[in-house]
């Protein structure tokens, strides 16, 4: 602010001085508010709020993230539906041997007619390997179990969150025909099993490599009487409670993967929402600053323009 006496100078003119700081001021805050306008961003740079920006990052990361945690979801739910629909599969071929062992048990039915009918289920039982052997994903076999280590299941731990501890670990119990009728279940048991009333009339074979086997097998001799198929078809149902029993399993997982699914979506929305009331910028209160600055400029110029004539009136003593 100018103080008395000092229009009656000349050599330095301090009422053009702080007009022109003045005028820079307000061109700066100008440039600034420009610039959030063409940006969008209410925080351009370090100097326009540092703690915001940092605060900012550190959620932005967090987002990230959070994000590829959702698609890790998805994934993973990939891979328990592939597995569930091979169990579906399988289910439907035990399901399938259910009503042809029930058929053999009727003593209706000549050797001929059960011979047929125990080729039949030979068959089923060998898609039911088949199924077990081609159910993969990524290179990784999800129903042979962990052969290297000789067990029964596979043990898959899903990255579901931001943070390191954020796990899910789902367990698939490997499937094939020596696990589902051999009564062992847990991938170690090897060897026949026998299955009907008559010694040899049908057995069945479990293999404890489930790496490097097909599964164990079904067997059924020409002399496979009613009374054998009637506790083949108890064996069957054994079988078809250990196959829900997997099924179980999976939807169980499946239903944490959906719970999470739900919270990650709702953490990314609250998460980005924070971030844009720090960093996202409010045209209309930004436009109605740049409105005032453009005013200021305005009078900056004019309040300089009549400094700069100020000095001329000292002339008014010299005439």
């Amino acid at each position: 602010m100018s103080s008395f006496g000092d229009l009656n100078r000349i050599n330095t003119n301090i009422l053009a001085l702080q007009s022109q700081l003045s005028l820079n001021k307000t061109n700066r805050s100008l440039g600034q508010s420009m610039l959030k306008m063409s940006t969008g961003l209410n925080i351009n740079r370090a100097e326009d709020d540092a703690a915001g920006l940092s605060i900012a990052n550190k959620t932005r990361g967090r987002i990230a993230g959070l994000q590829q945690a959702l698609s890790n979801v998805g994934d993973s739910k990939s891979v328990l539906d592939i597995a569930e629909s091979s169990f579906d599969t399988i289910m439907d071929q035990l399901v399938e041997m259910k009503a042809l062992a029930t058929q053999a048990a009727n003593d209706t039915l000549g050797q001929t007619e059960r011979q047929f009918i125990a080729s039949q289920i030979t068959a089923l039982g060998e898609d039911i390997n088949e199924v077990s052997a081609q159910t993969v994903f990524q290179d990784t076999s999800l129903l042979k179990g962990n052969g290297g280590g000789n067990t029964g299941q596979i043990s898959l731990t899903f990255q579901v969150g931001e943070r390191a501890q954020d796990t899910i670990t789902a367990n698939i119990d490997a499937v094939n025909i020596g696990l589902l009728f051999n009564g062992a279940g847990d991938g170690n048991a090897a060897g026949t099993t026998q299955l009907g009333a008559t010694a040899g009339a049908i057995t069945v074979t479990a293999e404890s490599a489930l790496s490097s086997t097909d599964g164990g097998s079904l067997t059924f001799a020409t002399n496979a009487s009613g009374a054998d198929f009637r506790i083949f078809i108890s064996a069957v149902d054994d079988a078809i409670e250990r196959m829900a029993d997997r099924v179980n399993t999976v939807g169980i997982s499946q239903r944490s993967l959906s719970i999470r699914e739900i919270t990650l979506s709702s953490s990314i929305s609250a998460n980005s929402s924070a971030v844009s009331r720090i960093m996202d910028l409010d045209f209309a209160k930004e436009m109605s600053n740049m409105i005032r600055l453009q005013i200021l400029q305005q009078t900056s110029i004019s309040a300089l323009g009549q400094a700069n004539i100020g000095p001329q009136s000292v002339l008014g003593f010299l005439r």
